[in-house]
């Protein structure tokens, strides 16, 4: 669990720097993350970016709501938000809603130009509700602190 925290605040830590941070031996340390990546508790590793300084300026959480009498329509728009780089991420959840996508554009023009002629003419999509990212209070947490609380 010390490992996964470790590298989870910084997945480029060294070996030697991570085996000492939880009081392993370099060689100990390293068969553990070579165990917990194959076991697949660790997926992969990534950069946060600043998507501002990007100029990505325009973050939105969108809830997509379908027409279920379209045939096909959970493909169809599977299909369409692969094509479509301004979505970073899609989910499907429950809810009022079948997906939720976290949209990231230049500007308002160019987030609207999205949602106007593209996301509004998916195949089968009925609604749509758009809630613009102000800012963040957490943007992650650790699974260890829900884990331990149980």
């Amino acid at each position: 669990m010390r490992i996964v925290e470790c590298l989870q605040r910084d997945g480029r830590i060294s070996n030697q720097d991570l085996a000492a941070q939880v009081s392993l031996s370099p060689s100990a340390c390293l068969r553990r993350v070579k165990l917990l990546e194959e076991a697949g508790i660790i997926q992969g590793y990534s950069c946060v970016l600043d998507y501002a300084k990007l100029g990505l300026e325009v973050e939105a959480v969108v809830h997509v709501s379908m027409r279920h009498e379209v045939e096909g329509w959970h493909e169809a728009f599977v299909a369409a938000i692969k094509d479509w780089p301004e979505v970073l991420s899609a989910r499907i959840v429950t809810g009022g809603a079948n997906y939720m996508l976290v949209v990231r554009a230049r500007d308002v023009s160019h987030y609207s130009d999205f949602i106007v002629n593209r996301l509004y003419r998916a195949p089968g999509v009925r609604d749509i509700e758009s809630n613009i990212v102000l800012g963040y209070i957490k943007r992650s947490a650790s699974p260890f602190e829900v884990l331990d609380r149980e």
